[in-house]
């Protein structure tokens, strides 16, 4: 099976990386050449375009930052589209709006393409070891026959419905890790500015019912200051717009979300956009005057 790889940046190009090491023959592209040239090296071929890519895949896969680029490359010129046949799967991997991959999904079926809608959790640390969550969208036994495939990029791969609900169980997602890093980051303020030690609170409540996987993955880099990205909040704001704009359109209400939201776009004025979604505790610290470290 010739594999297609369209999109080499934090998580796209470790991902890449572990279907190589699996033993799958990788056709790559993307706009930065170094990342490109990185996986030449490890026996990848590289293509010019998306449309190169796909004349030379048997199921293509894209990582993309948000709608408007996933829609360019399956439907733009030069695009996945240009080169569509039956057989073909097209799988996108990026975080969009559920709508959009409805869309496209839609336009590819019209030359016989299959897709599915497979986003994923848990930043770049889970994307280097192979062990991110994949909800996934799309048509039963699509998904079985890819199952594998998936397998190797993530240790939890789970067909949540049809095309599309792959990317609104991942809104969901978002909005459970937002709402528990600002829930952290309201907590440790607090303790830190009424004299207790953060580590101690950190170490006293994760075995409770406050304990999370967010709790245990973010607290620990907060306390060292450690806000480089595994994942930035540009990219945490523009799915929580999805979120915002998908609940709109359904008929639902996100008060919280909204709340958390601001707190970004807060973080994002203040020049920290490309800074991990953690540095939400800057924001709570800021306003208190204190600092949360070790």
């Amino acid at each position: 099976m010739k594999v297609g790889f369209i999109g080499l940046g934090i998580m796209g190009k470790p991902m890449s990386k572990n279907l190589i090491k699996a033993g799958y023959s990788l056709v790559v592209n993307d706009v930065n050449k170094a990342a490109v040239a990185e996986l030449v090296a490890l026996g990848a071929e590289a293509a010019a375009t998306a449309r190169e890519v796909t004349e030379k895949s048997d199921v293509v896969i894209t990582m993309l930052p948000n709608s408007p680029h996933v829609k360019q490359v399956a439907l733009g010129e030069n695009g996945i589209i240009e080169a569509a046949r039956p057989g073909l799967v097209y799988i996108d991997m990026s975080s969009i709006a559920p709508l959009v991959s409805k869309e496209v999904s839609a336009k590819l079926a019209e030359k016989g393409v299959e897709m599915l809608d497979a986003p994923v959790s848990g930043g770049e640390p889970k994307a280097i070891d192979g062990t991110l969550s994949i909800m996934v969208g799309g048509k039963q036994e699509v998904f079985d026959k890819y199952y594998d495939l998936l397998k190797v990029m993530g240790s939890s791969v789970v067909r949540t419905g049809d095309i599309g609900a792959g990317n609104t169980t991942k809104l969901a997602n978002q909005i459970i890790v937002a709402l528990n890093i600002a829930a952290m980051s309201e907590a440790l303020v607090l303790g830190t500015k009424a004299g207790v030690e953060p580590e101690l609170i950190y170490n006293a409540i994760r075995g409770g019912l406050a304990g999370s996987t967010v709790l245990d993955a973010k607290a620990p880099l907060v306390m060292d200051r450690k806000f480089n990205p595994g994942f930035r909040i540009n990219l945490h704001i523009k799915d929580l717009a999805n979120a915002i704009e998908t609940a709109h359109d359904v008929g639902v209400p996100l008060p919280l979300t909204a709340s958390v939201m601001e707190i970004l776009q807060s973080l994002k004025v203040d020049g920290m956009g490309e800074l991990d979604h953690g540095a939400i505790i800057r924001y709570y610290e800021k306003l208190a005057k204190v600092e949360v470290s070790r």
